[in-house]
């Protein structure tokens, strides 16, 4: 009777492991490359579906909450809806003046201006001048009535949209209201091509389609 075949469990070899179905020279049979192909698909897969769900449920935890503050910009009369008025606001009180910035302000025009989704309509447009390439301060043009960035030649129309150059969506909003005759700025927001209002997010992040799950807010934008 012929003795069984020695096989070491130790070799790099299928065939030296005494695998079923083994070639020689093979390290890796055909039957687990296979499994391993499926398992990792699979993974993929479930990622990409339980990926942004778990963003959604998980995204309440890292947001700021800290309360709204309103800044007075000035009285009624001060803007009108045919042209842009520069104010001053402190984005960051606790460390003054290098918290300052300028927004560009005017009356809502409801013949002109589109809507701004998922919100109340505003009384005013509140435009931040933080380019959304990569955050140089626009310019506001009156006799083109366009937006402009002196860095890299970002150019945006009368709303704030992009209009050429490369910037990957409109220019930043505030929340406006008006108290006491006073027209009031509150929080800025973000903007996608649709006038789609979101969280405000850094310069340079797209907000169409699937980047915005790839570019979250940070509280501290």
């Amino acid at each position: 009777m012929a003795d069984s075949p020695q096989f070491d469990k130790s070799s790099r070899y299928t065939e030296g492991r005494g695998i079923a179905g083994a070639f020689e020279g093979e390290t890796v049979t055909r039957r687990r490359l296979m499994q391993g192909t499926v398992l990792v698909t699979g993974g993929i897969a479930t990622m990409a579906f339980a990926l942004p769900g778990l963003g959604f449920a998980l995204g309440p935890i890292f947001e700021d909450t800290t309360p709204t503050r309103w800044q007075d910009v000035g009285p009624v009369d001060d803007f009108n809806d045919e042209t842009y008025v520069p104010r001053v606001i402190n984005l960051v009180p606790e460390i003054g003046d290098p918290g300052k910035t300028t927004i560009y302000v005017r009356r809502f025009d409801p013949q002109r201006d589109k809507r701004v989704k998922g919100q109340e309509p505003q009384p005013y447009v509140a435009i931040s001048t933080r380019c959304a390439h990569l955050g140089c301060p626009v310019r506001y043009i009156q006799a083109s009535q366009k937006f402009v960035c002196p860095c890299h030649g970002g150019v945006y129309g009368f709303a704030g949209q992009v209009e050429g150059g490369p910037p990957v969506r409109p220019l930043d909003r505030f929340y406006t209201r008006v108290r006491g005759g006073q027209v009031q700025i509150g929080d800025r927001f973000s903007l996608n091509s649709e006038l789609e209002r979101f969280a405000p997010r850094d310069p340079s992040n797209h907000l169409d389609g699937l980047w915005q799950y790839l570019y979250p807010a940070r509280p501290t934008t």
